[in-house]
Formats: structure tokens, sequence, C-alpha cells
């Protein structure tokens, strides 16, 4: 079965420091993975690469079968790549139904031709709806970003990497700074996903990524340590002394 995505030797150095070293990993069609690790293992540099945020030094990367290696960020996204970062970029002036709405525009390339609310467009409003309904915010369409509690506004940048129709949603820690309570309605908006999309989750919430994953990549030193199932990992001395702090591995 072709990989969902795929990295193949993936290397990335500034000058003589090496940040990710030979990673080679494997999302599979419809999976449910995290990727984990300490501070500086390079998640998040890793994560970039797979973008086209940062350009790698060496190595491929691979979107359903298909070389994306020298794609631009913009075309990664036409092509069914979706993400979410450690800190929302939202536009916290407007509405939770405009925020959606824009990134829906914005799939269908018109985006850049707004000069009235996205929500003011039918069909672009239409999808929109439904998709807020899905994630349990039908309620809150017309509220402000910025009037929202912050777990509902994570759900709201999910709302958008939805709305791009994505075939890999790469969610960057989407539990960060978010309440205990709130981070399980999270989970459950994620257990609820589509099947079909492979999801990739970068989290420091062992809580979460124990309940979510059915396969954890562990990343150290910008290498990868090992890949297992959720049972597998935890039991891992390596992973218990370089990540869980388990001194007596």
């Amino acid at each position: 079965m072709t990989a969902a995505l795929e990295t193949r030797g993936l290397c990335k150095k500034f000058g003589a420091l090496t940040v990710a070293d030979n990673i080679s990993f494997a999302l599979e069609p419809g999976a449910r993975h995290a990727l984990i690790g300490p501070n500086g293992a390079g998640k998040t540099t890793f994560v970039n690469m797979l973008t086209g945020v940062l350009k790698p030094s060496s190595g491929e990367i691979l979107l359903g079968g298909e070389d994306i290696t020298g794609l631009a960020q913009a075309k990664r996204v036409k092509r069914g790549i979706g993400r979410t970062f450690q800190i929302n970029s939202l536009f916290r002036s407007l509405t939770v139904l405009d925020n959606v709405a824009l990134g829906i525009a914005e799939r269908n390339g018109i985006g850049h031709r707004m000069g009235r609310p996205a929500s003011r467009y039918g069909k672009i409003i239409d999808e929109s709806v439904e998709l807020l309904k899905t994630l349990g915010l039908a309620q809150d369409a017309a509220q402000r970003v910025r009037d929202l509690p912050y777990g509902k506004q994570r759900l709201v940048e999910i709302a958008i990497a939805l709305g791009m129709q994505p075939r890999v949603l790469l969610l960057d820690e989407p539990a960060a700074g978010v309440p205990s309570l709130e981070s399980h309605r999270i989970l459950e908006v994620l257990a609820g996903l589509p099947a079909g999309i492979a999801i990739l989750i970068i989290e420091h919430d062992m809580d979460l990524v124990f309940r979510f994953a059915r396969r954890i990549t562990v990343l150290a030193a910008g290498a990868v340590l090992m890949e297992g199932t959720p049972h597998e990992v935890g039991a891992d001395a390596r992973v218990r002394q370089v990540y869980l702090g388990d001194k007596r591995a």
C-alpha cells in the first residue's frame, strides 16, 4: 500500500549543526499517528520540512507516492497537506464562520478576491456551516474568535485545516495551552474525523497521545529513536530515559 506521506533519508543541517538526521518515516492512509520527543528533538523542524517551510538538506518527501520535495508550501496544501500550528494563527477580530469560510475560499482559489466577508458567499457559507456542525462549533459561528475559550479556538483552527480537504492532516500540539477539560473535547473531535484522512499529531500531552494514536514515532537528537504501538513505546526503556524521564532505564 502506498503511504499517504513518506520521507526517505530526510536530513536538515544548519551549518555544522544537524537537526534532522536521516529520517525515514511513513504515514499510512487513514493513520492515527503521533510524533513525540523531548524539546530540541527536531519535531518542528521535521514538520516544517513536510509542509515546505524548510527545505531539506537531503532526502525525499512523497505524498501519495509523488515526490513533493521541491514544491512550495501553497502547492503542498493544494495537493492535500493540511496543518495547524503550536500557536494558532486565526483572524481574531473575525467571526468563527468567516475564519473557516476564508480557508474554504482559498481552497477554491478566490480568497484573494474577497472584498467582503467570506461568509456572504452562498456555497462557501453552506460548506462552512456543515463543517462547524461536524466539529460541534455551529453555535459559535457568529462569535468573534477572540471571544472564544482557547480550546475552541484550537478547534476553529482544525476546522480551517479540514476546509482545505486534506489527505494528510498535521496537528502541531493541538492541546497546547488548552485546559484539561477542553483538551478532551479536542480528542473527541479528532476521534470523529473522517477515517480516510491520515493524521499526525505532534504533542507533549502523553494522555492525549496514548489515547489517540495507533502508532507513535519517537524522535531524539534529530533522529528516529523508535516507532511502535502505544504499548511498545510506553514499555521501551530508551523512551523512558530520553523522554519520560525514568532514570532507572
